[in-house]
């Protein structure tokens, strides 16, 4: 079972945590992901990794966090309607892609809820903030 990287609401201490995660997880740890850019319009981030929105050194600061084995479909379920997505469907909020972050014990491949095409183009408008220091 792929550990989800998470990034705004759902590290511990947010609302998204609190309301889905906590009890369910077997571990969570600081983690980054490198050529990485958080935007914002309001009350949660969306991370980007489209080269000509992430500025040269960019990262983003996170956690890694594995779920129990018993929990897991379920937890990918709330999550996915949490973030808006649906897998093959145009028009998504957030998209869900693996990638590979940074943790103190070296590489881990992960979930990630992405910026969707339509928050893309907001942010390329110019209708979403830069958050420069990578940290929700």
């Amino acid at each position: 079972m792929r550990p989800f990287f998470v990034y705004g609401t759902l590290k511990r201490g947010q609302s998204n945590y609190a309301r889905l995660l906590a009890g369910y997880t077997l571990r969570e740890v600081r983690a980054w992901l490198p050529a990485a850019m958080l935007y914002t319009a309001g009350p949660y981030p969306f991370l980007v990794q489209a080269t000509d929105l992430v500025p040269a050194g960019a990262i983003v600061f996170g956690e890694l966090i594995e779920v129990q084995p018993d929990h897991y479909r379920r937890l990918l379920r709330l999550l996915d309607g949490l973030e808006d997505y649906v897998p093959g469907r145009a028009g998504n909020l957030y998209e869900r892609i693996v990638v590979t972050v940074q943790t103190a014990n070296g590489e881990r491949e992960a979930w990630v809820y992405i910026a969707g095409r339509a928050a893309e183009a907001a942010i390329r408008r110019g209708e979403l903030c830069w958050i420069s220091n990578g940290e929700w």
